[in-house]
């Protein structure tokens, strides 16, 4: 009721007349559901998708760095050792291993083994921060052997500590 007891007009009726609210449309209603959803599902997908293979990548490539890296330093240690330079090869060693022996002490045991002329590196196990190496000294004869290595603390990258079964 309205003031002094009157009732409100009726809404218009008739052609031309529109309702105060319209309403929502209810055809195809659930089809743009479904296909909003399923364009969601497929952004998703491509997104989780892309950052696995992301992640696949970036580990292969990571993994690729390190051995090469490895490759590189443990080489460069058993060239100095084929080569019979001492001071270079214990220039070469970790900070650990330097404190453990000094030079002379390296040279003189280093120095009464056979000597090596060739190698090869394998890939490195970095729960063991080791590379496996086949060593093959001058009498024809060969070792497996285990490189060790650690971690400069200034470059980060990779010094030998001991060559090893």
């Amino acid at each position: 009721m309205t003031l002094l007891g009157q009732q409100p007009p009726p809404p218009p009726q008739g052609p031309g007349v529109y309702p105060p609210f319209p309403a929502p449309p209810v055809e195809g209603r659930g089809r743009r559901i479904g296909v909003g959803l399923g364009i969601g599902a497929g952004v998703l997908l491509l997104v989780c998708g892309g950052g696995a293979v992301a992640g696949v990548g970036l580990g292969r490539v990571m993994t690729s760095a390190l051995n090469e890296q490895a490759d590189v330093v443990v080489g460069d240690y058993l060239a100095a050792l084929r080569d019979r330079e001492w001071a270079k090869a214990y220039d070469m060693l970790c900070a650990e291993a330097r404190t453990e022996e000094n030079e002379s002490q390296f040279v003189s045991r280093i120095s009464t083994g056979e000597r090596i002329t060739g190698w090869e590196v394998g890939d490195v196990s970095l729960v063991q921060l080791a590379a496996p190496v086949t060593i093959t000294y001058a009498d024809g004869d060969t070792a497996d052997l285990h490189a060790y290595l650690g971690q400069n603390r200034e470059t980060g990258g990779f010094e030998v500590c001991s060559v090893e079964e």
